[in-house]
């Protein structure tokens, strides 16, 4: 069975199509077949003036269009969509979202912070790791950071803050949203077991390639401390070229970075896994849940 997730984020877009082969008796296995990512930058225009610029929107929709092609290339037949923070404080984002389901035929959701943080919980990582650990999931965009504390084979606490990289890059992230974020934290991952977080989102993702650890292996919090230093260190052009990033990434990796690096402090985490996952992941694995469950009726 192929599947397919569309995550619209504040700084890309990503198409995820992925084969699921059902094993008898068995967890389902998720073969990630193609990953196409657009960088939308969305929350350029809507965390400065409030709305989708009429350039932004036309983005969109040649996007969503390829999209549309890919999915009938693959002979996809169950599809979900989803769009989160910029699109999310976007004025005209329910028009923009109506004019993509007209044209394309693709029905879009815009999710909530909760939402899109049950959707990245999807992934069930840390039901695969050791029971000796409590676990919090960072998931940072553009827009927003996910938090999601797992401890003791349960879910106990799950909250989404308007603290994202764009948002930082432009100086919308007033002290009181990281005072909020400190506060959450101290008051909800109390554990008696011994902490690690689980990184989700590109920026981690770079952060992990850099380092050149091995798959499956923690990234200690004093690296990414040292990685802020010496990415903040270069301007964005240095940084481009010197790391080989896009400057979709370059720009957005330091403040990225700096909410990890918080969140880690303030839960008092000294590791992070990285395990590649992200909303698209999570939303194919609710997709299949739901598909399972209707054929089970």
């Amino acid at each position: 069975m192929k599947l397919a997730a569309i995550d619209i984020g504040s700084n890309a877009a990503r198409l995820l199509i992925t084969e699921v082969i059902d094993e008898d008796g068995g967890k389902p296995q998720f073969n990630k077949i193609n990953l196409v990512r657009v960088p939308l930058r969305l929350g350029f225009d809507v965390f400065a003036k409030g709305e989708i610029s009429k350039e932004r929107q036309e983005m969109i929709m040649q996007t969503m269009k390829a999209y549309q092609y890919l999915l009938q290339v693959y002979d996809i037949k169950h599809l979900k969509a989803c769009a989160t923070s910029a699109m999310r404080d976007a004025a005209n984002g329910p028009d923009i979202i109506r004019n993509v389901k007209a044209e394309t035929g693709i029905d879009i959701k815009i999710i909530t912070g909760d939402e899109e943080a049950s959707y990245i919980y999807e992934n069930h990582v840390a039901e695969n790791l050791d029971k000796e650990h409590s676990y919090l999931y960072i998931d940072v965009g553009g827009g927003s950071t996910e938090l999601t504390f797992f401890s003791e084979g349960k879910l106990k606490y799950r909250e989404s803050f308007n603290i994202g990289t764009i948002r930082l890059l432009k100086g919308q992230v007033e002290e009181s949203a990281w005072d909020e974020m400190k506060d959450h934290l101290k008051v909800n991952t109390k554990s008696a077991l011994p902490m690690v977080a689980i990184g989700s989102g590109g920026n981690i993702n770079k952060v992990f390639s850099l380092s050149k650890k091995k798959e499956g292996k923690p990234l200690q919090l004093e690296l990414l401390k040292d990685y802020y230093k010496e990415l903040s260190s270069f301007n964005l052009e240095e940084r481009m070229r010197h790391y080989k990033m896009r400057e979709d990434r370059a720009d957005v990796i330091v403040p990225a970075l700096q909410i990890y690096i918080n969140v880690m402090r303030w839960a008092d985490i000294n590791e992070i896994y990285v395990p590649k996952i992200g909303l698209a992941d999570g939303l194919v694995q609710s997709l299949y849940e739901e598909i399972s469950r209707k054929a089970a009726k």
